[in-house]
């Protein structure tokens, strides 16, 4: 028994130089053909979805092309990257200062930071000029489509009071005024108008049967925030203004414009290195090619779908309207390119060395840390929370789309068991 117990075990990682690079050409150039035309299908599909005439698209599909696409991106960055990051930097095959401290969670950790910071500067300094521009376009069949949603759920409920027997509909008015009823606060600008104007109320006139407040045409007191948690209050936190009650939505839309193309070149950034990384290792690919290329084919199809989506519904002015044509062009060539020069260089070019190790490694921690930003920030937290049309759609279309959500995640999840 004694003898059991102090018996050892040992461990062995192979360490060596080369690749599992074991022929099969002509497979591996298909490779470079097939992943291409399924990574600019992906991206470039929703964007002709949303800004040609020609492709009639229902708006249906475009909205759970877009909340696909963020689940997919989320996941490609914890699932894809910061797991490969951790192997890759935590290898026993790894000798020097780069085993003293677990750098793949700090690299992601100082991107994360260094994304906002950028995107603080970005919408500060105006650097897309995007100041008083009015020449955008937004194109968005998701938000059409929830509006159409909408509208549609307001007509019925008109048809289904206008059938209802009177007292039944006097009945549902007072339950409305009860639930639904809110008060315009105006900002502080309007507050000092009403303060000038003799016999004005800050209050405008209420809608009889509703309770709800009804703005007089062409005034401003559609932008004004309500009482907390109601209906028509869209802003996050619900009922709050900035922390000197001056609102101006003009400059928040020119700040969350910069923002927004911002996050996106970053998505573009952090995308286009994983695709690299991604087509070398293919290129030189042992026994297990054939299951790593089919992978990788819904792999690139997906994050493109992802990628495209966003593209799509930017506000691009008028100027750089190629712009989501040419980024979702260059995903698409960044792996069959990568596949490419991997085949290229697969005599000399070895993926278990220290050195491609540490380089894989780094970037894809920061690939993961602008994944992780752009995921959670722009996709996950700007839809869902600061999306005036998700926050006015119904409960049903808020967890419709983060079903869509959850779907791609769990995908791509799946996945990551073999790429």
């Amino acid at each position: 028994m004694a003898d059991a117990l102090d018996q050892t075990y040992a461990i062995e990682y192979e360490c060596g130089s080369g690749n599992e690079f074991d022929g099969r050409l002509g497979l591996r150039i298909s490779s470079i053909f097939v992943i291409g035309f399924g990574s600019l299908l992906g991206a470039l599909l929703p964007i002709a979805a949303a800004r040609t005439k020609r492709m009639r698209v229902p708006p249906l599909a475009f909205f759970i092309t877009k909340y696909f696409g963020s689940g997919v991106i989320v996941a490609t960055a914890f699932i894809h990257l910061l797991s490969p990051a951790n192997a890759n930097l935590n290898s026993p095959c790894l000798t020097g200062p780069i085993t003293d401290y677990d750098y793949a969670q700090g690299i992601v950790l100082m991107t994360i930071f260094l994304m906002f910071f950028i995107e603080l500067l970005a919408a500060r300094f105006d650097v897309f000029g995007t100041s008083h521009n009015h020449d955008v376009e937004a194109l968005d069949p998701s938000s059409d489509y929830m509006r159409q949603v909408e509208k549609h759920n307001i007509e019925q409920n008109q048809m289904q009071m206008a059938a209802s027997p009177p007292n039944q509909v006097r009945n549902d008015l007072d339950s409305s005024e009860n639930s639904q009823s809110y008060l315009f606060v105006p900002n502080a600008h309007e507050r000092h108008k009403n303060d000038n104007s003799p016999g004005s109320n800050s209050i405008s006139e209420t809608d009889s049967g509703t309770g709800a407040s009804k703005p007089e045409p062409g005034s401003h007191q559609t932008h004004h925030q309500s009482v907390p948690v109601r209906p028509n209050d869209f802003s996050y936190p619900p009922g709050g203004e900035d922390h000197l009650g001056h609102h101006r939505d003009h400059d928040v839309s020119d700040n969350h414009f910069a923002a927004q193309l911002t996050g996106l070149f970053i998505l573009e950034f952090g995308v286009l290195f994983h695709s690299v990384f991604i087509g070398l290792s293919l290129a030189v690919a042992g026994d297990n090619f054939t299951v790593l290329y089919i992978v990788l084919v819904f792999h690139q199809t997906f994050e493109g779908l992802g990628l495209g989506s966003r593209l799509a519904t930017a506000r691009w002015p008028r100027s750089k309207k190629w712009m989501p044509w040419f980024l979702g062009t260059a995903y698409g060539f960044s792996t069959p390119i990568a596949i490419a020069i991997g085949l290229g260089v697969r005599a000399t070019f070895s993926p278990g060395s220290q050195r491609t190790m540490i380089v894989n490694g780094v970037f894809d921690a920061i690939s993961a840390g602008i994944l992780i930003y752009t995921g959670l920030v722009e996709l996950m937290a700007h839809e869902f929370m600061f999306n005036h049309e998700m926050r006015k759609s119904s409960i049903k279309m808020m967890m419709f789309a983060f079903s869509c959500m959850c779907l791609g995640a769990g995908l791509m999840a799946v996945l990551g068991k073999w790429a």
